[in-house]
């Protein structure tokens, strides 16, 4: 178990312990200690040491408002144009706050996902060089967890598909790094017929007190239907095990976003 809490600016006090409460109440359990990135540091620093002695990084005094001209890739993201590259520029030199970005060169990463297929991504042109370090001393999430999956012994991951487009990113740094290569599944994100991802932030509900139907409910919603699914045990503890021997990947749908139930749309926002 893992508490991705490198962002510390963002990070709520408590919300840690109200996530492990739910994923509890909700069946889920873990291996050993809880990991907490915030207390990684070291290990993220030795990392970017490793990267500066070979020579992928480097120094760049871009503010953010600077950026916001920069043309958008494919995903929505800014590219970084390169200012930096070859050495700041005469006028950010007196600017004492600066990132760390990864030299990608000419590097195009391809990987197939177990769900969505084979994929492909010109890391210059799509995203051009990117974060390691922020100007403010916080390490990117690119980076945290690329170490934390290679020191965990981390081989699969299964994630929701918003995050695919940060896959080749860090299947880039595993190979600068000398780590191995993982294997990865993104599953469909439940979007609001409004097209924003159902989340906190749009207004989506929290998540019941009884895990039974919302559960279940996650299991239709990843296309895991079969004859018996109405009689799924209504305990978390029995579901999952009643899950595991249903399970079924190539059942999934291989898109990267799907409605969500109308009644849970219902039930938040009001957008539906």
């Amino acid at each position: 178990m893992r508490i991705e809490d490198v962002d510390l600016p963002r990070a709520q006090r408590g919300a840690d312990d109200a996530i492990l409460t739910t994923l509890e109440r909700y069946g889920f359990t873990w291996d050993g200690p809880v990991v907490r990135q915030a207390a990684r540091t070291d290990l993220y620093a030795a990392a970017v040491e490793r990267l500066r002695a070979i020579g992928e990084i480097y120094e760049c005094a871009c503010s953010r408002r600077e950026l916001e001209t920069a043309a958008t890739g494919p995903g929505g993201e800014r590219v970084y144009p390169g200012t930096c590259r070859d050495g700041i520029p005469v006028n950010l030199r007196g600017r004492k706050q600066r990132a760390l970005r990864v030299k990608v060169g000419e590097a195009r990463v391809e990987f197939r996902d177990r769900l969505q297929g084979a994929r492909s991504q010109d890391l210059r042109r799509d995203v051009g060089d990117f974060v390691v370090r922020r100007a403010d001393g916080l390490y990117a999430y690119q980076l945290a967890v690329v170490v934390d999956d290679a020191l965990q012994g981390v081989t699969h991951v299964v994630r929701g598909a918003d995050l695919l487009a940060s896959t080749p990113r860090q299947l880039y740094l595993q190979r600068c790094l000398g780590y191995p290569a993982l294997s990865y599944l993104h599953v469909p994100v439940a979007i609001m017929a409004s097209g924003e991802k159902l989340s906190k932030q749009t207004g989506a509900p929290p998540l019941p007190d009884d895990p039974g139907p919302a559960l279940v409910a996650a299991w239709r919603f990843l296309g895991q239907d079969c004859p018996d699914a109405d009689s799924a045990p209504v305990r978390a503890s029995d579901f999952w095990a009643w899950a595991l021997r249903r399970w079924n990947p190539a059942r999934l749908p291989p898109v990267a976003m799907l409605p969500a139930p109308r009644r849970v749309s219902a039930e938040g926002s009001g957008k539906v």
